[in-house]
């Protein structure tokens, strides 16, 4: 299949599968008639030299015949390919439709048991023509089908249902595939692995359907791993793609199709706004600023508040990527909030810490006394690194110096993901799972060949596959972690978890309404989670 390549060393390409997928069909016959003049079918795989007639009835008809004759071809030499070692084997294999991944057990898939399911599939062929045509059918026992008459008829006329014929042959799996060489890699089995990539790689397409645009991102991060380049890859991708226009757009399109960012910013403010509700100067610590937009509403309520504003002293602590997106430092959000403050008469100062979020020290954040203090961590804390990575354990050291600081509140979103500490295969499936619900909530949200969409998935969600599949050590930066290990968390550095007032649940039913009605909300151990369908996607939770 052709695809679109950016080519980021000698040793790697990244492949981004631009083409619409072409799916790998098994072969089988569905309504077909067997007529005077031969043997007519709605769809026969490739190879076959009977005519061609579609029927669109439920059911088919198999009449008597003075003469017929067909042959379907279920070997074509283009589904035959070869693994790194040279060994055979068919890509266009079938596999079993009650796979599932949270009961992957025993062996995995392997490239000599795709091939396998070619034969299951002449055994299945047999079984139809056993049914319709008896055990003393003068059949050749061929790869195709070929289907002999002399003078007499055979075939007594009989009704089955065009479904019947379909549904003896499952249909490809790529959740099986992606897994199963997901589990190749993990057992070392470089062999193995090659093969099912090459499956892959016609399964997938960044314009398909969420499983076939997630497995394109999620078949990059193996080739990653599987060469010892992840690390590269996502610093190429991290650093020097895309340009700083092109993110900024990406982050904009991901925040207006789907609410997770929303999610964080709405819920995040309603709880600061209530506690904050009587104090005259407030100072925020935003530990993932980005381009300041939660901030703007929050000025704007500030505005309105009876009595007058209060003051406001907002500190920025900056992300690589929000910092390529602007093409300039922290100065240009000071400056956008600033604009906005004056506008609404609100005292305002920023200041901005130009240092990463794991390297933040109590001088960086200019604490003055008489300030309510609130602090802010956006999809942040699993950036950084703890014990598991570093004796340092920078996460759970941040959090102890901003309880030292006694705050007013602060603030926690996180995406409700366990990545930080488990193995590989493990992870692989978490993750696998995760963004599945995520690339369903998109494709609600925008079309499948919409380009934007398209850049959008590559910019902001495929780096994160890859750095979460193909990244060990310090390089891996995407370490998830669940509402209840962050809850231990605090828990330990002294933190007193906050009830979420009714105001934070009402405020994000509000957001939500301008979204798909898969998205929900639940309230549950003191926490907001918000969910696609039935997988919880974030929490939001407030601490003292």
């Amino acid at each position: 299949m052709p695809s679109f390549q950016k080519h980021h060393s000698s040793a790697n390409v990244l492949r981004f599968y631009q083409q619409p997928v072409q799916m790998i069909e098994p072969c089988y016959l569905s309504n077909y008639e067997l007529t005077d003049g031969g043997m007519n079918k709605g769809s026969v795989s490739q190879g076959s030299d009977a005519s061609i007639q579609t029927y669109d009835e439920q059911i088919f008809t198999l009449d008597s015949s003075t003469s017929a004759s067909c042959f379907v071809s279920c070997d074509s030499a283009s589904n035959i390919s070869t693994s790194p070692d040279g060994t055979p084997f068919v890509k266009s294999f079938l596999s079993d439709r009650h796979f599932s991944v949270e009961n992957w057990s025993g062996s995995p898939l392997s490239v000599s048991s795709i091939a396998d399911y070619g034969n299951d599939f002449q055994d299945k062929l047999r079984e139809l023509e056993m049914s319709l045509l008896g055990p003393e059918s003068d059949i050749s026992d061929c790869q195709g089908c070929c289907f002999k008459n002399e003078s007499h008829n055979i075939f007594p006329k009989s009704m089955w249902p065009s479904n019947r014929v379909r549904d003896m042959v499952p249909k490809p799996d790529l959740k099986q595939v992606v897994i199963a060489c997901a589990r190749a890699i993990s057992d070392t089995d470089t062999s193995n692995a090659s093969g099912l990539m090459d499956v892959l790689e016609q399964m997938v397409s960044v314009m398909g359907d969420p499983i076939q645009r997630l497995g394109a991102y999620l078949l990059e991060g193996l080739r990653a791993r599987l060469e010892f380049s992840g690390s590269i890859i996502y610093r190429k991708l991290k650093c020097k793609e895309p340009t700083s226009a092109e993110l900024m757009t990406s982050m904009q399109v991901i925040y207006e199709i789907c609410p997770y960012w929303k999610f964080a910013y709405v819920s995040a403010n309603a709880v600061i706004t209530k506690v904050m509700e009587n104090e005259r100067g407030i100072h925020i610590v935003d530990f993932q600023i980005a381009q300041g937009s939660q901030w703007i509403p929050f000025i704007q309520a500030l505005a309105q508040r009876p009595g007058g504003p209060p003051h406001l002293r907002i500190t920025g602590i900056d992300d690589s990527d929000s910092t390529l997106a602007r093409g300039a430092g922290l100065e240009v959000v000071g400056q956008r909030l600033l604009s906005v403050a004056q506008s609404c008469n609100v005292p305002f100062e920023f200041h901005d810490a130009a240092v990463s979020s794991s390297e933040v020290e109590l001088q960086n954040l200019m604490i003055q006394p008489g300030e309510a203090l609130a602090v802010n961590f956006p999809y942040i804390l699993h950036h950084i690194p703890d014990e598991s990575v570093s004796t340092q354990n920078h996460r759970d050291r941040v959090l102890r110096m901003i309880k030292s600081l006694s705050p007013k509140v602060v603030t926690l979103v996180e995406q409700e993901s366990n990545t930080n500490t488990s193995s590989f295969f493990p992870r692989f499936v978490e993750t696998f799972d995760y963004y599945k619900a995520m690339f369903e909530s998109i494709d609600v949200a925008r079309l499948r060949d919409d380009k934007q969409r398209i850049t959008a998935e590559q910019n902001c969600v495929a780096r994160e596959l890859v750095n979460v599949i193909a990244c060990e050590g310090r390089e891996r930066m995407e370490r998830h972690e669940l509402f209840g290990k962050w809850r231990s968390r605090f828990q330990m550095a002294g933190f007193n978890q906050l009830p979420l007032n009714a105001s934070v649940t009402r405020a994000v039913l509000d957001m939500l309404k301008q979204y798909h009605g898969n998205y929900r909300i639940e309230a549950r151990e003191g926490a907001l989670y918000l969910g696609w369908i039935n997988r919880a996607m974030s929490t939001s939770s407030a601490w003292r």
